[in-house]
């Protein structure tokens, strides 16, 4: 493992234990096990670091979403795949989980008003290619689009009636209220 990687695992683990705002880029080269001037070499700031660490958790989730979507044999088990596969990403993520329950005012302007629409454009975008086997690309971007809206809302607002993390939950949704939808408009879908 890199260096970079290596500082970007101990920030995890940092941020998961103490928090987002409690963490030092100290703490982050002590849990990396090298010199305090190593991490600023790497990242001159904590802003930087972060940027980096949300840059690679959001391209591992990504490629968890794509390669589960890809393993689908039809439009309905992508969607549900992409779902269940995202939702189950981000409950696991340590420095996520401990954020979303101590410290979210860090993460309110991103999945509330102007900064959710920009999170959501760019999430659509990041998941569409997992429909494009079925949809074309704009109906694709759409599904995409839908999708990370019900999935941060079951994230953030939890139901006793839908696990969004469980398959047969999600895929009684998807079957229900996606796929009558996109009736018409596939190419060659199967359910």
């Amino acid at each position: 493992m890199d260096r970079h990687d290596r500082i970007l695992d101990a920030a995890v683990a940092c941020i998961g234990r103490v928090g987002l705002a409690k963490t030092t880029l100290d703490d982050v080269a002590r849990e990396a096990g090298c010199a305090r001037a190593t991490v600023y070499r790497t990242f001159s700031s904590k802003q930087r670091l972060i940027a980096a660490l949300v840059g690679r958790e959001a391209d591992a989730v990504e490629r968890r979403v794509l390669d589960a979507a890809a393993a689908a044999d039809g439009l309905g088990p992508a969607i549900t795949a992409t779902i269940t596969t995202g939702a189950s990403a981000l409950r696991a993520h340590p420095a996520l989980a401990f954020v979303a329950a101590h410290e979210e005012d860090a993460i309110f302007p991103y999945v509330a008003f102007d900064g959710a629409d920009a999170l959501m454009r760019h999430v659509a975008q990041r998941v569409a290619p997992a429909f494009e086997a079925y949809l074309p690309r704009e109906q694709a971007v759409r599904l995409g689009e839908w999708i990370a809206r019900v999935t941060l809302s079951y994230l953030l607002s939890p139901s006793d009636d839908l696990d969004i993390g469980e398959e047969a939950d999600v895929r009684a949704l998807v079957d229900d209220f996606v796929l009558p939808g996109f009736a018409g408009h596939t190419q060659g879908v199967t359910r």
